[in-house]
């Protein structure tokens, strides 16, 4: 959730540097930098709160209540929430946003009557000049509720609508979400044409995260189907699979290894889980590999043999989940600084 506005004025001198950090955060977390938009996000609250008005503080909570949930972390989501609450009488866009963050907070708690009333009344906030699909995009939301709640048509109408205005509005983030739920909500459609679309309209699009969840959704529709491409599967998953680990999504990476089990691959551990395999022996001689020495210089340099070194590195990359050196740097990550 990030407003056009405060992100187009980030640039103009006049703007607040609370309200600059909020708008970048925002921005980082439509990018799918989840960490990162974290980061600016719990520092504007912490340090630059009363510098913000009512409509900043309510995005700036309901954007940071997503990024958690994206990750998995509810108590923390639910304190955010709880947060929120000073804002749902507000009325016009401020109220919308409030009550869109509990919709948001309300359907990953499974509760579904509660995340319908919530994203109803954030559309019922919104005056047609404000409602925007990318800003608030309630009528997913209430889509997912409704078919929950068994009320399929509804939920197929209400995301046709939203995604009716997003084209209109040419807007292909709000498009490609369109799209996915749709893809999710309608059985009757030709939901793999519309998730291949979606891929197509995020194309060049900095949405990482809507990007991954858009090529999971693809991969587990493929595998329903009779005689997938399984490389193409197995690439969209390792594609998401990347990213998921790399920001610590973990119920994308649930769902991702769910899905990779399907199939009788394994999953890749987490960049964290794969640098704690590791045995000391196998870290030092990765670390050397990374800097770009040969094996030859690694054995001398450690005084092992060449052999050693070539045993150690096939551990390393099966642990890792790559296949040669040229994997290392990214895997490893930068060294520890010490003191």
């Amino acid at each position: 959730m990030i407003r056009a506005d405060l992100a187009e004025a980030s640039a103009r001198d006049h703007l607040t540097d609370a309200r600059a950090l909020a708008a970048r955060g925002g921005a980082r977390a439509l990018a799918g930098r989840i960490g990162a938009a974290l980061n600016d996000l719990d520092q504007v609250r912490s340090t630059g709160w009363d510098e913000l008005d009512d409509l900043d503080r309510a995005t700036v909570l309901t954007t940071a209540l997503e990024c958690r949930l994206a990750r998995g972390e509810l108590p923390a989501a639910m304190t955010l929430g709880e947060a929120l609450g000073a804002f749902l009488d507000r009325p016009g866009r401020t109220g919308a946003i409030a009550h869109h963050g509990r919709g948001e907070l309300s359907a990953a708690a499974g509760d579904s009557d509660l995340a319908a009333g919530h994203f109803g009344r954030a559309g019922r906030l919104v005056s047609e000049d404000q409602d925007d699909p990318t800003l608030v995009p309630w009528r997913l939301g209430a889509a997912l509720a409704a078919i929950h709640l068994g009320h399929r048509r509804e939920g197929a109408a209400l995301a046709r609508e939203h995604l009716a205005m997003a084209r209109a509005a040419e807007a292909p983030y709000a498009i490609a979400q369109g799209l996915r739920t749709l893809a999710s909500v309608d059985a009757s459609s030709d939901r793999i044409a519309m998730v291949y679309e979606a891929r197509a309209v995020l194309a060049g699009v900095p949405a990482a995260r809507l990007a991954a969840q858009t090529a999971t959704d693809l991969a587990g529709l493929l595998l329903l189907t009779r005689g997938p491409d399984r490389d193409e599967v197995l690439a969209l998953l390792r594609s998401a699979e990347t990213y998921a680990g790399g920001e610590e999504l973990w119920p994308l990476q649930s769902r991702i290894r769910r899905l990779l089990d399907r199939m009788g691959e394994p999953a890749r551990p987490v960049r964290g889980e794969a640098l704690a395999a590791l045995t000391a022996a196998e870290r030092r001689i990765a670390r050397l590999a990374a800097d770009g020495l040969t094996n030859r210089q690694i054995a001398d340099h450690l005084v092992v043999t060449v052999k050693a070194v070539e045993w150690h590195l096939s551990h390393v990359y099966r642990k890792l989940g790559i296949r040669s050196r040229t994997g290392l740097r990214g895997s490893l990550g930068p060294e520890p600084v010490t003191a």
